[in-house]
């Protein structure tokens, strides 16, 4: 399979008008553990650590760290506030935080659904749900509908996966935050307003890719790039690009198709995530290194907690 690469991608200030991600409730904290421990994307170009080989590193490593991560796939689907049934206590593990799903938006009327209609995952979450989550998490509200929709959609196309939006987000995060590295956002119908593209992957910093688009995507015709919010490669996009917003085209700059392209790929990568191993190997799947999965993890247990 085809892998998804984490590249380095230009830094820079945000535009004059682009949301700042850390600038809403929820997400100075974290932004600042992620700079203190050199991770964050917003402030610094993204390098690939050295490719790793086997898992018994990996496995070991994330435990510590998973288990807020899972639960919010594992465990039953409710909005915020209702109450989960605990779950049972075979041994003395810490119980994990409650799953929160996506309330789902008000299904359209009989006569609308005699044509089949174009899949928005945007559209598939209730806005207000999304609008709190967002000042909970400090995560912008577009790319979060994203995380959100893809995810809702994934609960009913692949139910036995049990992918979180928290995943989803926690990769955008660590690959892009949320889409605002370089100068870029994303824009009202989910694109990013400045291409993001990574470095040439030319063995400098990363594994030696040659062109495959004939740049088509990442305006490279020497060696292969990584592309939008979610960091494609191309080849990877051509077998999994999908068009999630609608318009007839996949397009990885857009944070609806990139998103649920993202969650097919998990998906088909790593079976069931609920279980932990297999959201580790998921995740090795889209970037085999250690660091990658602990950052991921890590992201992804803070919005499970804030979710």
């Amino acid at each position: 399979m085809r892998r998804v690469r984490r590249e380095e991608v230009d830094s820079g200030a945000h535009p004059s008008g682009a949301p700042d991600p850390g600038a809403v409730e929820g997400g100075d904290g974290f932004d600042a553990l992620l700079r203190a421990t050199g991770d964050a994307p917003a402030d610094r170009a993204l390098i690939p650590a050295a490719r790793q080989k086997g898992r018994g590193w990996l496995a070991g490593s994330i435990g510590a760290v998973l288990v807020g991560v899972v639960a919010i796939a594992a465990g039953p689907m409710l909005p915020r506030g209702a109450q989960a049934p605990s779950p049972a206590a075979a041994d003395d593990a810490v119980a994990p935080p409650a799953a929160v799903a996506p309330p789902v938006a008000p299904s359209p009327s009989a006569a609308a659904e005699s044509s089949p209609a174009p899949l928005r995952i945007s559209e598939l979450v209730d806005r207000v749900w999304v609008a709190e989550l967002s000042a909970r998490t400090g995560i912008p509200f577009r790319p979060l509908r994203a995380y959100t929709g893809a995810a809702a959609h994934l609960a009913v196309e692949r139910p036995e996966c049990g992918l979180g939006w928290n995943t989803l987000a926690a990769i955008g995060r660590v690959e892009s935050a949320h889409g605002t590295i370089g100068g870029s956002w994303i824009d009202a119908d989910g694109d990013a307003v400045v291409p993001i593209i990574g470095i040439a992957l030319d063995g400098t910093a990363s594994e030696v890719i040659r062109d495959t688009d004939g740049g088509a995507l990442d305006g490279d015709s020497v060696w292969d790039r990584a592309v939008g919010p979610m960091q494609f490669i191309p080849s990877t996009w051509a077998e999994w690009g999908a068009d999630g917003n609608g318009d007839g085209m996949a397009d990885p700059q857009n944070i609806d198709d990139a998103a649920l392209s993202a969650a097919r790929y998990l998906c088909e990568a790593g079976g069931d995530l609920t279980v932990p191993s297999r959201w580790i190997a998921a995740i090795a799947a889209y970037n085999d290194t250690i660091e990658y999965n602990l950052q991921v993890a890590e992201a992804a247990n803070h919005y499970a907690r804030l979710g």
